[in-house]
């Protein structure tokens, strides 16, 4: 049977694109599922106006548009400003932080290393305590402080060699904001 000049040939069908968002890789269609809407929108209104306008463009959003002409709206820039503001504090809490490698003598010559302050540059403490582990052959978990913080406690005195590993796997760990104590017992 001969195919009908009307229909397509399967030589000839082109594969339909599908647009993907840039910020959150999925299609635009199901932006409003992930956690991160606001940001889609902002970069499908910049990347593709039409698709913006089909899917998110509210008769709010029409109105506002014909009765003053803006780009965006007052409460959008102040819920930038404000996300703005709250990114720079958290990076200026982050600079501030401190890494604290304290080694505590315990019994005539053993030793455990204590590291507490990690979880300021978003470390994960776990992770970390078992790269610790596997690095040094010893044991190595996170466990509360008595302030009720989390820190990663090692066996062993290997607080230079942790120095050098957390500048190391993480560089946005200041070497100025790591301290090293020493914590001895007092003798009889």
């Amino acid at each position: 049977m001969a195919d009908s000049p009307d229909a397509p040939s399967s030589e000839h069908v082109k594969p339909r694109e599908v647009p993907y968002c840039g910020f959150c890789s999925l299609p635009p269609e199901y932006c409003e599922f992930g956690p991160t809407l606001d940001k889609c929108k902002e970069w499908l209104s910049k990347n593709d106006k039409v698709l913006y306008a089909i899917l998110y463009n509210t008769l709010e959003d029409q109105l506002y548009a014909t009765s003053l002409g803006g780009d965006s709206k007052p409460e959008d820039d102040k819920k930038k400003a404000k996300e703005a503001a709250k990114i720079e504090k958290q990076m200026q809490k982050k600079m501030q932080s401190r890494v604290i490698i304290k080694r505590i003598e315990r019994t005539k010559r053993k030793c455990v290393t204590s590291v507490f302050g990690l979880e300021n540059f978003d470390v994960d403490l776990k992770k970390a305590a078992k790269l610790f582990a596997n690095k040094f052959a010893c044991g190595s978990s996170v466990t509360k402080n008595n302030q009720g913080n989390d820190e990663i406690v090692v066996q062993g005195d290997v607080s230079d060699e942790i120095f050098d590993l957390i500048l190391e796997h993480w560089p946005i760990v200041p070497d100025d904001n790591i301290d090293l104590v020493e914590d001895k017992k007092k003798g009889k």
